[in-house]
Order: C-alpha cells, then structure tokens, then sequence
C-alpha cells in the first residue's frame, strides 16, 4: 500500500483535523510513516492566520519537494480554503483540498494514489474521479494541481472522525467538537475559511469520547474555533456547560481540557463547572487581543477591559492556581503609544500564568485591511517584544508559586535519559525524575523555583523556571503541550 506523511500548521482545531485525516488513511491501508522523504503521499494541513503561517507552508511544499520529488504532495486546511491559486504554482503540488471539502481527503488522496477501499486491493475506479470531484475538466494536464474547494458557509456539520485511535505522539488526543465563528471581529480571516459556527451533536461527541477511552486516551482536550459557542445551532440549543457535565457522568475520561473559551463566555456557571470536578483541567485560556477599549472597540471586540477583568477575576478567586493564558496583538493599525501602554498596563494588572503575543498581520478580505493608521514593522516587533518580556515575567511568577504544591502529571513522549516530561492540570510542563511510558499518572510534589535560562521545563525535585512565552506567530491557538 502506498505510504504517506502528514503535517500539520496552526490551532487546535487543525491539529483535530490532521488527526482525522490520519485515521482515515490508516483505515484505508494507507502506511504512516514520520518522514515526507520516504512518503508517496504528503500531506500539509495549512493554517492562514497570519503572512508567516502561509509562507511556512510554501516553504515546507518546497522543502519536500526538493527532498521528494516524487511525492504527490496534497494541501489541505485554511490557507488551501483562502487562496488556493498560490499553492497551485508550487511544484509538486498534486492536489488542493480546502475545508469544504475536508470531508472527502481521504477519498481524494485514495484516488490519486490509485489504492483501493480499506487497503482491499481494488483500483482508483473505486473512488469518484479526482477531476470530477474538483469540477476540473479530464483533459487537465497531469502536472496541473487539482483544486477542490467549495463556498465553506454551505457547511452545516462538524466532521469529527478520530475512528477510536490515537496517534503513536500524541498523548492527549484533540476532539473538535465545534468549528466555524459567527464573529467578524476585524482583523480574522478564520470566519471566511471556516464557515459559521457549527456543533458536533452530543451524542456523538460522547460516542467519541467513549472510542478514544477504549484506545487508551486519559485526557481529552475540547477544541473548536469558537468553542464556547457550541450547542447554539442545536435543535433543541445545547450549552457547553451540560454538554461537560454529560461527559463527566456517562463516560469514564479521566481528564477533560477546554481549549481557548471568549470571556463573554467565562461565567460564573462555567467557572463553577470547572470547579466542581477534578477530572476538568483548571486552565483557562481567554483571548484578550488589546488592553485599549478603543482598539477593542476597533477590532469590533465584544466586550471592554472591565468586563474582562471581571472574568478573570472570578476565575482567580473561585480557582486560585488555575492555569490563565490569553493571547494579545501587538502594532493593530491605529495603536498608538497611548493605547499600547494601556494594554502594557492591563495585562500587567492581570494574574495571568503566560501570554500568547502575536504581531499584527494583515490578512486579505478582512476590514482590518483598509484601516489607516499602519504601524512601522519595527515597532511592531518591539510592542511584540515588550509584551512577550511580561508573559514571561508573569510564567515566572506563577511557577515559583506552585513551588511544594502536590500537582497530578500526565507523562508525555518527551525524555531523556533520566527524565520524563509531564503535564499538570494547571498547564505546568515539569521533568518527572526516571524514564516512564507516555500516558501515565504521577503525583509529584514540586521542588525549588531556580531559575535555568538553558532548559526551560522543571524537575519534580529540582524546580527550574520554564519560559512560558509567546508562541511563534503562525500559530492561532492556545494549547501547545
């Protein structure tokens, strides 16, 4: 059977989504392998969330191709949803697949590769012809790409699929449990590549959970574009809330994490939720964007600094070592030093335990686009520079304070020879002293808060500082561990 490699860019809800399209090609018999240099297939899930998240995919297409020249490499994910004529001129391109049609991935690569169903040995007459599935005509060069992409607001599903599996590096499995945004708030493309909000019904979002409790999963992360939207385009309307509590009673996942949640959607019954259990991870990650009422008001935000505060404030008192994350823009056009120093002020104020900084980057087809006021890509980077300076000050600040607590570890794959990384409900990386599998509980008592610049996680006895800073710029979500 042929093999294939996949890779995947951006948030959470992408990595959902490469996870999905992994399983199905497994089903089909396709072979896994981790290197695009020994791969027939190669898949790249792009994201499109900012310039540099789609000039890394053009240069991991590059990069493959130079290394595999006979790969059919297929792109798939936001950035193949927004301009797919780019990925097009790329050599070694086969195919174009974008979140309309994400769906039929495995179906598509099945026919490009020529393999039959389930690994069943049958010919590509199986499958539906590529050039009619992307609406191409059948006289297209060979050497053309396909294209197949579609109007995204026609969705009205989430695709789940995890097909009960996880994946041999992933020990916390993501399950997308909604996609889409009705938001616009100005600066975001993701609403134009990902449809309306949409929700995976509960029914099946406990039937996967089940799937992946049978395979081995002890923590399951929550993901969605908009995730604390889920359930309102439900008949009858269900709420995030119950959903959990639904989870929590009927399935025996030892574990549940929500990724990133608005703060319109922080409320006291969601706080209390989490609070109410030990199998919800007390991590929060609620996006700020600007500590300046009126570039919020710019980036048509839904709320107001003091409404934020509020929210975290509920959070800190009801929780008081929860892990707390936002992400932040730097250089949003119009800022001015006023409005920036303002944001330095808030996020200064706030007990948050790491931030995410994104330099501002101008995507087409949103408003952002025709605001004046455009900032020097020099002060940008340095805004970008000073708020990265305070979410690193703040991880800092956070981790000596969990210095002789009793933390509950989660070992990931990550290990040295006398180490193991672990995962704490609050969002702690540590160092487990020992060599254990991955997927494992340990109850560890965190040791001293020395600060090590070289190695940024932390022995159970032998606490160094970690950096919690900001993630590079192609990425749009909040849960990296």
């Amino acid at each position: 059977m042929p093999t294939f490699s996949i890779e995947n860019f951006g948030c959470r809800a992408t990595d959902a989504d490469a996870a999905s399209t992994r399983a199905q090609l497994c089903a089909r018999g396709f072979v896994l392998t981790a290197k695009h240099s020994a791969a027939d297939i190669v898949v790249l899930n792009t994201c499109t969330v900012t310039a540099a998240a789609d000039s890394q995919a053009r240069e991991a297409v590059r990069k493959i191709h130079r290394a595999n020249p006979q790969a059919q490499i297929v792109v798939t994910g936001c950035y193949a949803q927004r301009a797919p004529e780019e990925l097009a001129e790329l050599a070694g391109v086969a195919c174009i697949v974008g979140n309309s049609h994400q769906s039929q991935i495995s179906e598509v690569i099945a026919a490009i590769a020529g393999a039959g169903k389930n690994g069943s040995g049958a010919g590509a007459s199986d499958f539906v012809p590529l050039d009619a599935i992307a609406g191409r005509a059948a006289n297209n060069s060979e050497r053309t790409p396909k294209i197949l992409t579609g109007d995204i607001f026609d969705l009205t599903t989430v695709q789940a699929g995890t097909l009960g599996t996880l994946a041999d590096d992933r020990t916390r499995p993501i399950l997308k449990i909604q996609d889409g945004c009705n938001n616009r708030c100005s600066y975001c493309v993701i609403p134009f590549v990902r449809g309306r909000s949409r929700s995976l019904p509960p029914d099946d979002v406990v039937s996967e959970i089940h799937a992946l409790v049978r395979a081995g999963a002890k923590e399951i992360v929550l993901s969605g574009i908009n995730l604390g939207s889920y359930g309102r385009d439900l008949k009858p309307r269900v709420e995030l809330n119950k959903l959990a509590r639904r989870i929590l009673n009927e399935t025996s996942i030892e574990r549940l994490r929500f990724s990133s949640i608005e703060p319109q959607d922080i409320t006291e019954e969601f706080v209390s939720l989490v609070a109410s259990s030990e199998r919800i991870a007390r991590h929060f990650h609620v996006p700020l964007q600007s500590g300046s009422d009126r570039i919020l008001r710019a980036m048509h935000r839904w709320y107001r600094t003091e409404h934020y505060a509020e929210r975290i404030a509920l959070i800190r008192k009801t929780l008081p070592d929860a892990g707390i994350g936002a992400d932040v823009i730097a250089g949003f056009p119009g800022e001015s030093e006023a409005d920036f120093q303002s944001t330095v002020a808030f996020t200064g104020a706030q007990p948050f335990t790491y931030l995410h900084v994104f330099s501002f980057s101008e995507r087409p087809g949103t408003e952002a686009v025709s605001l004046g006021g455009r900032l020097a890509p020099e002060i940008i980077r340095e805004r970008a520079r000073h708020l990265r300076a305070i979410g690193q000050k703040k991880a800092e600040a956070f981790r000596a304070s969990q210095s002789g607590s009793v933390a509950k570890l989660l070992s990931l794959h990550r290990g040295g020879a006398d180490w193991t990384e672990g995962l704490t409900g609050n969002y702690l990386k540590v160092r487990i002293l020992g060599r254990h599998p991955a997927n494992e509980w340990h109850e560890t008592r965190l040791g001293g808060a020395n600060i090590d610049t070289a190695e940024p996680l932390a022995f159970e006895n032998d606490l160094s500082q970690r950096k919690i800073t900001a993630v590079s710029d192609r990425n749009a979500d909040v849960l990296h561990a």
